[in-house]
């Protein structure tokens, strides 16, 4: 994990911000990582260690014990959110995780299917098994019975609150099973969820009680689940005569198992399923009570999530838009917003930033020259140097890109890419002349990415620089031109070869390419093209010109006129 962290949340040290570089102890004595001042805290009273999946949380046999939310726990992993509670005092962990797929983000393994026979089980409608929990208690109960009902009671609500406070899909998985794995004694959990377009079960998320190994379940118990809405629950089948050797809950050592529908309204999201392996009958009926009182709410965040999931993304398709709209308007510097984002997010990545505001990264460059919409076609589209008055037009394009955004709270935080982007670390750049730190950091970042693409790519009035030339440019400007931490982690990364794939150019050096003219699409340039071919663009279908100026190639428009006259396919050389 990245930028891992404690943060106190009560107490004199309240917001206080501890790095988890390594491990850290927690107690009273001042000789500890983290000194907390109370009476109920043990000298020694836990340690957080670096291990290779994460950070685990251990108590040092402490008097008062170590809490996590009401859980008292002797060794636990860690995950983003978590409240540590000692004594009076609290505490949340806190990690900034690197991007990965929602489904492969916390599985620790895969899921195999088995087709098992029917053996002992018990299956009920989810939404009786709901209700039956809820069930007021019976006048003539026994204390003990109203106050361990009670337990169970407040630990579902706690659950949920944490269930409900992800919105992330990925993430949400995996809170969604470690509150299952609180509540009962588990050693497997699985969420799977229906594909919208096949309609069949998708392994979504994997916890295994051992590390990268394969989950075997009985496809038995899942079908009826997530088909019929049923909660199941199985029961030590090692004597049960009608599993065949070989069925899946006798093979894997499972002697009991559960598995829920995860429901929404009128309709089945999927199913969570949950095994132990060689604790007999290790689940009563009370438990898939409480696995059933968590789906419900649990299907709920997961719905939930999956609108903000198309939320965000009809918000990035917008911006897309926006994008692809400079790009249509400014053919010859098509391919540079994105190729800008790819350098930016990589210089992004190289300083550490998390996966939230490399989110941004990302959105930023692609609204990075949004104010090229305010400039007249006369001078984006000229394939020339620009003058100094028409210089002077174009300089306008990070003003006019903020104001664009200023009035739309969602965009208001890319407005730094879109303003500084142009201004110099030396304070001589535009439109307002900050320099140093006083520059915003985003705008630091994208000033060293649009000048390298710049550098190296192609325009009808000069050829791209080779990379290695541009690099020493980029070295050459640390301190003056540019930021010298974001020159460097550019450098660096590529160095590390991690900017070619990005570079206008970048498959062979003998496989070119133009921006038509007309729609902005790339358009790979024929082997053996010689200047004055013509060929259609496979979007628009207009025909183009190739053409060269000072060993760049770009694309003219051929008249409607003059289609008639062209070849097709392409001219070649010796043809």
């Amino acid at each position: 994990m990245a930028n891992t962290r404690l943060v106190v949340l009560t107490g004199d040290q309240s917001g206080r911000t501890i790095n988890l570089d390594a491990s850290v102890t927690i107690g009273r004595n001042p000789d500890n990582g983290l000194h907390l001042d109370d009476l109920q805290i043990s000298r020694k009273h836990a340690v957080i260690e670096k291990v290779a999946r994460g950070y685990m949380l251990r108590d040092l046999g402490s008097g008062n014990g170590t809490f996590i939310g009401d859980r008292r726990i002797l060794e636990y992993k860690l995950s983003n959110g978590d409240v540590i509670r000692l004594g009076t005092q609290q505490l949340r962990f806190e990690a900034d995780e690197d991007e990965t797929d929602s489904k492969d983000a916390g599985s620790q393994g895969g899921v195999r299917f088995e087709q098992a026979p029917e053996g002992r089980f018990e299956a009920a409608s989810a939404a009786n098994v709901y209700e039956t929990f809820f069930q007021a208690p019976k006048a003539n109960e026994k204390d003990e019975v109203l106050v361990a009902t009670q337990k169970r009671l407040k630990a579902v609500y706690l659950a949920n609150q944490i269930i409900a406070s992800e919105t992330n899909l990925g993430k949400l998985f995996e809170r969604v099973i470690e509150q299952v794995f609180t509540l009962v004694p588990a050693h497997n959990g699985v969420i799977l969820l229906k594909d919208q377009k096949t309609g069949e079960l998708s392994t979504e998320y994997v916890r295994s009680g051992k590390d990268n190994a394969e989950v075997k379940i009985s496809s038995t118990i899942v079908n009826r689940a997530f088909l019929q809405g049923e909660a199941v629950i199985t029961f030590d089948a090692s004597d049960d005569s009608r599993f065949e050797a070989g069925a899946s809950i006798i093979s894997q050592n499972i002697s009991s198992a559960m598995c829920v529908p995860l429901q929404h309204q009128q309709e089945t999201l999927g199913v969570m399923y949950v095994d132990t392996r060689g604790t007999t009958n290790a689940f009563v009926s009370s438990d898939l009570e409480l696995v059933v009182a968590l789906a419900g709410p649990a299907a709920i965040a997961i719905k939930n999530a999956q609108y903000v999931l198309k939320i965000q993304q009809a918000y990035e398709d917008t911006l897309i838009v926006l994008a692809n709209a400079i790009e249509l308007r400014d053919h010859y510097t098509v391919g540079h917003t994105w190729r800008v984002t790819n350098f930016s997010l990589e210089i992004a990545k190289e300083l550490g930033w998390g996966a939230e505001k490399l989110n941004e990264v990302r959105m930023g460059g692609v609204l990075h020259d949004v104010g090229k919409i305010a400039v007249d076609d006369s001078i984006l589209r000229k394939p020339a140097r620009l003058t100094e008055e028409e210089f002077d037009k174009m300089k306008v394009h990070p003003e006019r890109g903020a104001q664009l955004l200023q009035d739309v709270d969602f965009l208001k935080p890319l407005i730094p890419y879109c303003l500084y982007h142009h201004e110099r670390f030396d304070g001589r750049g535009y439109p307002t002349g900050l320099g140093g730190e006083e520059i915003p950091i985003e705008g630091r970042v994208v000033a060293v990415a649009d000048a390298f693409d710049a550098m190296t790519s192609n325009r009808p009035y000069r050829k791209g620089l080779d990379p290695e030339i541009a690099i020493s440019e980029i070295e050459k400007g640390k301190s003056t031109q540019f930021d010298p931490f974001c020159a460097e982690a550019l450098i660096k990364c590529y160095r590390e070869g991690k900017i070619d794939r990005i570079l206008q150019d970048y498959h062979k050096t003998d496989e070119k390419s133009i921006a038509c003219p007309f729609c902005s699409t790339f358009l790979r340039i024929p082997d053996e093209a010689v200047v004055d071919d013509v060929f259609d663009c496979h979007v628009c279908h207009r025909t183009i010109r190739l053409a060269e100026q000072n060993e760049a190639y770009f694309g003219e428009l051929v008249p409607e006129s003059e289609v008639g006259r062209k070849t097709s396919p392409p001219v070649r050389k010796n043809e």
